[in-house]
């Protein structure tokens, strides 16, 4: 594991960029970390704790898979997913939001959990487990200023902040947070005790694995891996790509193989060879991903 830490950090310092993650060996349970308790901005991997706090929900008879959920105008201001470019007031039903907010990051249907759900709950959820890094401060996070698409200033005011925004004004975790975040939920599939934890059941831990299996946004960590590796995981972007992330668990076969997640920091909007840095952030990521399973794999 030290030699293949050693190997994740070199590839680490040759970018111009900060990158901190969090690997376990689902196999011989060995972790290792970068910078795993440093904070920063989350980015879309804030939903999984969403996913989290609202089957816990479901669990507590608050909520209805099955129950139908109305997509309202004021939640489709956002620059995620596809419902925003539709015409509100349709009814899909809770499970199919939570679906879309994961497998295509919408905040359309994320504003909507969060709001049912609510923050404290949320917030509740992620200090019980451990992530002590990790703050859930919106259900829509905030524009970045000069980002802010046509489409949504036609539909009215929205709240930004500059690219180089204060942690303060976003929605906060850590690699290590989710690390545990993720092995819970993995973990909670065949043990109650542990499901309980999260205040779920193993059922609803498992269809948290296969929500989270269904990712449609896999140009990070899945991406140079084998054709039709499973990776259960949760993409993130921050204000005009100035984070690029990516949590998930590795599966080999059926059985899950090592638990990685990573999270770039202060990326350029260009790197200085004329590429987006956003996309080499993104390469970045699926190359340390390549490299643990090429040293993991059996």
């Amino acid at each position: 594991m030290k030699r293949l830490a050693s190997e994740l950090n070199g590839m680490c310092d040759q970018q111009p960029f900060h990158t901190g993650w969090y690997l376990k060996n689902l196999r011989t349970g060995e972790a290792c970390h970068r910078s795993g308790d440093t904070v920063v901005p989350s980015g879309s991997t804030r939903k999984v704790a969403i996913l989290m706090a609202l089957l816990k929900g479901v669990n507590e008879g608050r909520f209805r898979l099955d129950q139908p959920v109305v997509i309202e105008e004021k939640y489709q201001k956002n620059n995620s997913g596809t419902f925003q470019h539709l015409s509100p007031g349709f009814t899909i039903t809770l499970r199919d939001a939570a679906y879309m907010m994961i497998i295509v990051s919408d905040n359309t249907c994320t504003g909507t959990i969060v709001d049912m759900v609510g923050l404290d709950s949320i917030n509740a959820l992620c200090r019980s487990t451990g992530m002590k890094g990790t703050v859930h401060r919106h259900s829509i996070p905030p524009f970045c200023a000069g980002f802010v698409p046509d489409f949504v200033k036609a539909r009215g005011e929205v709240p930004v902040v500059g690219r180089d925004h204060s942690l303060e004004e976003a929605t906060t975790t850590t690699p290590t947070d989710q690390g545990i975040l993720l092995d819970l939920i993995l973990q909670g599939t065949e043990d109650a005790g542990v499901a309980a934890r999260l205040g779920c059941t193993p059922e609803l831990c498992r269809l948290g694995i296969e929500i989270l299996s269904r990712q449609k946004l896999s140009w990070r960590l899945p991406a140079l891996l084998p054709y039709g590796t499973k990776v259960a995981h949760k993409t993130g972007t921050g204000k005009a790509g100035r984070n690029n992330n990516d949590v998930g668990i590795v599966f080999q076969g059926s059985r899950p193989l090592f638990l990685l997640t990573v999270f770039t920091e202060h990326v350029p909007l260009e790197m200085p060879d004329g590429m987006p840095g956003y996309t080499i952030a993104g390469h970045h990521i699926a190359r340390l991903c390549r490299t643990c399973w090429d040293a993991i794999k059996e």
